[in-house]
């Protein structure tokens, strides 16, 4: 087997609440292969957003270690990591967070001129992400002049746009109804499948953590596998919201 796109090994990580201590990583371990799909589980609280956080190089652990092919990162500088970053990891989080002062398309493109690529280069993939994710008619808008729906799908295409091996989304749906948020689900599965993407993706919503190739619990600081029963959508139960 392939070198993983993502190894966490042992990741603790401890907060601080005036004198005491809360502990949201308490020693996790996790391996993503490419092109696999894993639904990130548990209650409101749990540390999902500072585990993707991790995940991302956003954030250092306290203790443990986050591979990235293979690669150890706990040593490496925030230039060194940042390019890490650029190159290999995409993000899609729950609130958008679209420039507002530009279109559609540029908001595909900034990220790719960041990592080196010509405005022409980085144009022509913007392009042809949002027809991916069809939105090749709303590629001059703006983010004020796009629904939520629309926003979230060009968050995707941003996050696609340098071709990242491992796709990290924080709850990408959590802001959209239940129609929309089936629409941008479904077109997120899609598009990550298609370029054979490893991808972990944060959701409280059983039905969509069921369509991905398995799903992980994260509860009292560990991550625990979950397993499917008869007459229960996910063993362990996953709250609807909150």
């Amino acid at each position: 087997m392939s070198e993983p796109v993502l190894q966490l090994d042992g990741l603790v990580r401890t907060f601080r609440q005036g004198s005491a201590q809360l502990q949201v990583l308490a020693g996790v371990d996790l391996t993503l292969q490419r092109g696999e799909i894993v639904a990130l589980v548990g209650p409101s609280g749990a540390g999902k957003s500072t585990l993707l956080h991790q995940s991302g190089l956003l954030e250092r652990p306290d203790a443990g270690q986050v591979r990235v092919f293979g690669r150890a990162t706990a040593k490496l500088n925030d230039v060194e990591r940042t390019k890490l970053r650029r190159e290999e990891i995409g993000f899609v989080y729950q609130s958008h967070h679209l420039l507002v002062d530009f279109s559609a398309l540029e908001n595909v493109v900034l990220p790719q001129m960041l990592a080196g690529r010509s405005k022409r280069e980085a144009a022509k993939r913007a392009d042809e992400l949002l027809e991916q994710v069809g939105l090749s008619g709303r590629r001059t808008h703006r983010p004020g002049k796009l629904s939520g729906g629309e926003q979230q799908r060009v968050a995707i295409a941003r996050a696609l746009a340098n071709r990242p091996a491992l796709l990290l989304a924080d709850e990408p749906t959590g802001n959209l109804d239940t129609a929309t948020a089936e629409i941008v689900f479904a077109l997120l599965l899609d598009v990550v499948r298609r370029t054979g993407t490893a991808a972990l993706i944060a959701t409280h919503n059983p039905e969509l953590a069921l369509r991905m190739d398995r799903v992980v619990r994260l509860e009292r600081g560990l991550l625990r596998p979950v397993t499917r029963v008869p007459d229960m959508p996910l063993a362990h139960g996953i709250p609807a919201g909150g």
